[in-house]
């Protein structure tokens, strides 16, 4: 029935005669506007427009700007068009904020829109480099919040809108806000929602826009030769699971052992190497083997032979390169291991799925006269197989996410607008997805949802089948392989989906107790105190900070290392020492800033990123931070201060892999700033691989007098930040120094650029390359030498030599 301007939404800033007036979206929209909520709606029934029914009032009555934060481009870029539809404000001033667009332009174009609808990286990466301000935001959604767990930027986000914004307002929406109540609570807890609004298909004014969805499961059974393979497999588990055994760190050898037992073995032997026992390291080295051969068997059963067989050729691939470890090198030879790989390889049929899944297909497209499929499946390498295979009797397109993996690319963000855009004209009947059309996406309706496993997990399942039934009957087939984690999968879900609807109506019934549940949370009017975090899985993560005292840490006490006092004296240029020929401090300038309102400025490299320092630094009072892509150094904190951050894990590597950058990069920032330092940051830096305590100090010296860098250890993130903080705080309060970015990499020289060439092969390394073109005296002679020829360079042996005739004679087959 047409829709008449009567039924449609007469509100301000809303397009006339364009929603529909549903009852349930507006009551959930007014009550919306009276505290931090979270919506809780059955996909498709339009928890976009309750937030932009609040967005459009908050802008109407309180002014300032919205933001809307989703989590994938695709999805910005729906939201963005239907906003720019459904509001009467100017295209110009609804904005989208993406990766695509340049951080400069960022900043201009946030000062003059109203509406901002952007993915959260981008936010998180603009409020740490002090582009853009929340000050003026008035109304703040977080699509898709059941994600606003661990360190997502969500979390991160909301704490700085909460802090920062004069009048702020949270909704948060979802369909599936959590598989039980605490995981609910504590993305309440993340977001500062004290308000759950929840209405399920069971509300009458909501069941009159859905239709019941059937969902059924197809058992299918193993081929013999699929199981030979899996059972070659497990013999290998079992074998490493019995080593685990003997190590007293499990009473198991189940090799269908479960991920939750796996962490509890994990704990158990890093409790061993804690403890410097030798057996911890065996421990952790057969169970990394373990995690691969499951993933395998996940492979062999559930997806297809192609899949595993793609997947152990990676690993075998893996075995062969410079640095493997002894777990890689091991599994690939081990007897059972060659066994299931040459059944693989003989196996020239497909999983019993492939043709079960065509059946119902073709039953929904010509039986019943449907119009549209969506087959879901978790593995890139099973949707390509599958677009591929039912591209035979049907038409099909792919839907993948936008990164490029191992053997298959990614789609372009305008790619996978393309692509939507022709399923819903109808120009191809079936869809072949992985995760990313899972959540919010506008995929039209269709009339079977194909899950070619199941998932694990209730909301992943309920995003999933929220694909169809919204317009009429609609269909859920679940594809499960017997006797394989399929099934315990599938039962998973189904218990986790029930569980959560059951505490989604508890959550409804008693709405009036949510708030007593909830930490105590932001009211409209009201700041949070600045030593609350928002990030619950951060602070419960044992970086508690109950280590080595700050102070003592930053002044050496007892440790050996340079103290704070190394960056006292007059001379910015000459450090104490000999300077080796460095330049001075001042020669080439980029960037200098001294911030007017007397605040410390921290200058961070866009790298630093993937920690959280820089989100934890941008929230401390008192501390401004801005992002740069740094040519030296890490974090600069003076004009004469850089530091270079270094985990242990990563510090150890520079000494056993033959990789010198650490050198280099010291080496760069010594050259340009007068009090160049090194943080080393994590625990176990002397107990954590099997290093002599002499290379250690022997690094470590040469950072020190070598290069004059002042060396410095922390225990974790937190630590790090507040070192920097004090040294920042005492350059540039104590000393009256200002900020200033300066100096670039220090081009390699031949000899170094004719090392790496040699070096980038698998199998040889920085060491052997030195060797080769000593014996040889030129990249081109080792290139053309003979096998025999190379045998006799000392360090090379017969796979090193094989591995170079291999990479330089082989036709290249790549596209």
């Amino acid at each position: 029935m047409a829709t008449t301007e009567a039924d449609t939404v007469d509100r301000p800033l809303v397009s006339a005669g364009f929603l529909e007036d549903r009852e349930y979206q507006t009551t959930l929209a007014d009550r919306a506007l009276d505290a931090h909520t979270l919506v809780c709606l059955p996909t498709g029934l339009g928890k976009t427009t309750v937030s932009l029914l609040v967005t459009a009032h908050r802008l109407s009555h309180a002014g300032g700007k919205s933001l809307l934060l989703a989590p994938t481009k695709p999805l910005v870029t729906q939201h963005a068009d239907f906003y720019r539809e459904a509001l009467e404000i100017p295209d110009e001033e609804i904005v989208v904020f993406t990766g695509e667009v340049r951080p400069d332009d960022r900043a201009s174009l946030w000062d003059d829109a109203r509406i901002v609808i952007a993915t959260p990286q981008v936010v998180e990466n603009d409020l740490v480099g002090n582009r853009v301000s929340l000050a003026d935001v008035t109304h703040c959604t977080f699509d898709e919040c059941h994600r606003a767990t661990g360190d997502y930027a969500y979390n991160y986000i909301a704490e700085r809108y909460h802090e920062d914004a004069d009048d702020p307002l949270v909704t948060g929406m979802s369909a599936s806000p959590g598989d039980d109540e605490e995981a609910i609570l504590q993305v309440c807890g993340n977001l500062g929602i004290g308000n759950v609004e929840v209405m399920t298909e069971d509300d009458a004014d909501v069941a009159r826009y859905t239709h019941e969805t059937d969902v059924e499961w197809k058992r299918i059974e193993l081929p013999e030769t699929v199981e030979e393979i899996r059972d070659a497999v497990e013999a290998v588990v079992e074998d490493r699971m019995q080593g685990l055994v003997e190590l007293g760190v499990t009473n198991s050898t189940d090799p269908s052992v479960s991920e939750r037992e796996i962490q509890k073995i994990q704990g158990r032997v890093q409790q061993l190497m804690n403890s410097d026992d030798s057996a911890g390291y065996e421990g952790m080295s057969l169970l990394a083997e373990v995690r691969k051969l499951r993933t395998a068997l996940t492979y062999v059963e559930t997806q297809s032979v192609e899949s595993f067989r793609r997947y152990m050729d990676r690993q075998r691939e893996a075995a062969r390169s410079s640095g493997a470890s002894k777990a890689d090198q091991r599994m690939v030879s081990d007897p059972n291991v060659k066994k299931a790989v040459r059944l693989a390889e003989e196996h020239d049929d497909l999983h019993p799925k492939f043709r079960r899944a065509r059946m119902l297909i073709a039953e929904t497209l010509g039986i019943n006269d449907g119009e549209r499929v969506i087959v879901f499946t978790e593995s890139r390498d099973t949707a390509e197989a599958l677009t591929d295979f039912l591209g035979e009797h049907f038409s099909v397109a792919r839907f993948v996410g936008q990164s490029d993996t191992e053997g298959s690319d990614g789609m372009t963000q305008t790619q996978q607008q393309d692509t939507l855009d022709q399923f819903r004209a109808g120009e191809f009947e079936v869809l072949v997805s992985t995760s990313v059309a899972e959540e919010g996406l506008d995929v039209p309706e269709v009339d079977l949802v194909l899950f070619y496993e199941p998932v694990p997990t209730a909301i992943r399942s309920i995003q999933r089948k929220g694909r169809t039934g919204r317009q009429t009957e609609g269909r859920v087939a679940v594809l499960l392989a017997e006797d394989t984690r399929d099934e315990a999968y599938f039962w998973k879900a189904r218990q986790d989906e029930k569980k959560m609807e059951d505490e989604l109506r508890l959550l409804k019934d008693a709405a009036g107790d949510i708030e007593s549940r909830l930490r105590p949370q932001v009211g409209l009017e009201d700041v949070p105190d600045e030593t609350e975090g928002v990030d619950g899985e951060r602070e419960a993560s044992g970086d508690s900070g109950d280590g080595a005292d700050t102070d003592n840490a930053a002044n050496g006490d007892g440790s050996g290392q340079a103290g704070l006092d190394a960056f006292a004296g007059d001379s910015p240029e000459e450090p104490e020492g000999d300077d080796g020929g460095r330049e001075s401090a001042d020669a080439g300038v980029v960037a200098e800033a001294d911030p007017a309102d007397g605040s410390t400025e921290i200058v961070i490299d866009q790298r630093e990123l993937d920690s959280a320092i820089a989100r934890d630094l941008s929230t401390r009072e008192g501390i401004e931070t801005r992002l740069e892509t740094l040519e030296v150094g890490d974090y600069v904190l003076s004009d004469r201060v850089v530091v270079e951050r270094k985990a242990v894990g990563d510090f150890l590597e520079t000494l056993v892999g033959g990789d010198r950058s650490m050198f280099e990069q010291v080496g760069d920032a010594s050259r340009h700033y007068g009090r160049p330092v090194v943080v080393i940051e994590g625990e176990e830096l002397y107990g954590r691989r099997n290093i002599h305590p002499k290379a250690i100090h022997g690094a470590l010296a040469s950072l020190a007098v070598d290069f004059g860098a002042s060396v410095m250890q922390t225990t974790d993130e937190e630590e790090t930040a507040d070192l920097l903080e004090v040294i920042a705080t005492r350059e540039q309060e104590e000393e009256d120094r200002a900020v200033s970015v300066h100096g670039e990499k220090q081009s390699k020289t031949l000899p170094e650029q004719q090392e790496y060439v040699v070096a980038s092969i698998a199998e040889v390394g920085p060491v052997t390359a030195r060797s080769l073109l000593q014996e040889f005296g030129s990249v081109e002679a080792v290139m053309t030498a003979e096998t025999e020829d190379l045998l006799e360079t000392e360090g090379v042996g017969e796979v090193t030599a094989e591995r170079i005739r291999e990479v330089v004679s082989g036709s290249y087959t790549g596209e």
